[in-house]
């Protein structure tokens, strides 16, 4: 719980101490609260974690004055994935367009926020450090998948019809949906969608991703250890929204 106001400190995972705090929030996102699993989730020890982890950067919003890490960010880069077995996504979408593009390639995953922290600044002071590392790095193309919550694809039919019909990807960047749990999002013909309802029940991080200037690649994905429906988000770091990476700069500098 926050206690007072928060004194925030945003930076990588120095050590297993670190990682471990990570580990621990991912599980009480999305284990505790969105009824996830997985091979090496650590029920015990309430620790969500994968066999990508030790391969990460792994961004860390950390409340100085509750003590707590209540933010992370998940990053890989597209040197270390080829490096070593490839990148996360890569077992829900075809990345062939991205891997072919031969431009520089950082994969994003993982992102949560503690649930006294959404919906304010701590969002955009994780935002404000991601876009810190894409430049430092050079960094020219973000993905990543997210996800709506629950596997009930027919439910989610309006968001992610109007995500296929007006944030598709282009063809040169579009990543596919793999079978056997690949399902399509052109689920609803466009001048059917209610844009309003569409927007509501589109989770915050993926209405961020939209406002950047992000797009989907083609088809969801359901992901039924972690009970949810997955899209995959693209972003050209050439063609951001520049007035919302300065709102995202801004309100970290606060």
């Amino acid at each position: 719980m926050a206690t007072g106001t928060p004194d925030f400190e945003l930076r990588l995972a120095r050590n297993e101490a670190d990682l471990t705090a990570v580990q621990r929030l991912r599980y009480d996102v999305f284990v505790g609260e969105l009824g996830g699993d997985g091979p090496l989730v650590d029920h015990n020890a309430r620790l969500e974690r994968d066999r990508y982890d030790a391969r990460c950067d792994h961004l860390m919003l950390v409340d100085k004055t509750a003590g707590a890490v209540v933010g992370v960010y998940r990053l890989l880069p597209g040197a270390v994935a080829m490096a070593g077995d490839g990148f996360y996504s890569e077992g829900e979408y075809d990345l062939t367009p991205l891997i072919s593009s031969g431009r520089k390639l950082l994969e994003l995953g993982r992102s949560c926020l503690a649930p006294d922290y959404r919906g304010g600044m701590a969002m955009f002071r994780l935002w404000g450090g991601l876009w810190d590392y894409v430049e430092a790095r050079g960094i020219e193309v973000l993905f990543g998948t997210a996800s709506f919550h629950g596997t009930d694809v027919d439910a989610l039919k309006t968001p992610l019809a109007y995500l296929h019909h007006h944030h598709l990807a282009p063809e040169a960047l579009r990543p596919k949906a793999r079978p056997p749990e690949a399902t399509t999002m052109d689920l609803m013909p466009a001048p059917e969608i209610d844009r309003v309802a569409a927007m509501k029940a589109t989770p915050a991080l993926i209405k961020a991703y939209l406002r950047l200037g992000g797009w989907v690649g083609e088809g969801a994905w359901v992901d039924r250890d972690f009970n949810t429906t997955d899209v995959c988000l693209v972003l050209d770091a050439n063609h951001v929204n520049p007035r919302q990476v300065a709102i995202y700069k801004g309100e970290r500098a606060q």
